[in-house]
């Protein structure tokens, strides 16, 4: 049992509240924790009177972190368990903290998921797919992001922006042969988040048509690399070494039989 002889405001904290017992200082407490027990010089104060103060002060404390976290944007259930387990709170605060702010309205997956897409519709480019890992990440529910993704990312919009990062990316792999060219805008998209039927459905919307001087330049410049590598070969292996590599990097046989035929001798 101890008596409580002096209540103090912190310096660096005028929201908290130092409390000495007996003379000596004992522990510190929010306003809110000190309004709710009636703090005041005299009272006294056991064991589990002391413990159920610094119980609720905690939780004062974690809330007030909490709120302070969400003042910066918007958060998840799962974002805010996550600060809080990071300031070292423990599992049980953290839960009935969420369970607060989602009683107060601060909290709400379905509205975070909603204004979370919604800006990623407008500012970018992405596929549904990554916005869904994003989100699940973030810890929304399968289910809310099902039906965020259904009523604010359209399959119009979602193709819209598919073809023009089909047109972005084309340029940047005009060196390659048009059937690479097509594998790597497949590429970019499909980590972009895009599935398949969209992407084959954006670039026949893009209506990418395979330019033959463009074509030619590029096998010129890939066949260049690997006759330097098989010069040294003979004339029927240097041939077949040559059609593989050139094969494989998407060229057709006709483009590749015009080079080794302009090029036979050198």
């Amino acid at each position: 049992m101890g008596k409580i002889t002096k209540i103090s405001v912190q310096q660096k904290n005028k929201e908290r509240f130092n409390i000495f017992l007996d003379e000596e200082y004992a522990f510190a407490v929010y306003e809110a924790t000190l309004l709710k027990f009636q703090l005041v010089k005299g009272k006294e104060l056991d064991e589990l009177d002391i413990e159920e103060i610094l119980y609720s002060d905690q939780i004062n404390k974690a809330y007030n972190a909490a709120v302070h976290y969400l003042s910066f944007r918007m958060r998840t259930e799962k974002e805010i368990e996550e600060y809080l387990k990071e300031k070292e709170y423990e599992s049980f605060i953290s839960k009935e903290i969420v369970l607060r702010l989602r009683e107060q309205g601060y909290l709400n997956d379905k509205e975070f998921a909603n204004a979370y897409v919604r800006t990623q519709v407008n500012t970018t480019l992405k596929g549904r797919g990554v916005m869904e890992q994003e989100l699940l990440e973030k810890g929304v529910s399968k289910d809310i992001i099902v039906d965020v993704l259904e009523a604010e990312y359209s399959q119009e919009t979602e193709l819209e922006h598919a073809v023009k990062l089909v047109l972005k990316y084309a340029p940047k792999y005009k060196k390659d042969s048009f059937k690479i060219m097509i594998q790597k805008v497949e590429q970019a998209l499909v980590r972009k988040g895009y599935a398949f039927s969209v992407i084959q459905t954006a670039l026949e919307e893009a209506e990418l048509e395979e330019d033959t001087s463009e074509e030619w330049e590029a096998i010129v410049k890939q066949a260049e690399k690997y006759h330097r590598k098989y010069v040294g070969l003979e004339g029927y292996q240097y041939k077949m070494k040559m059609k593989g590599a050139l094969y494989r990097k998407g060229f057709g046989m006709d483009l590749i039989d015009r080079w080794l035929e302009e090029n036979e001798g050198n």
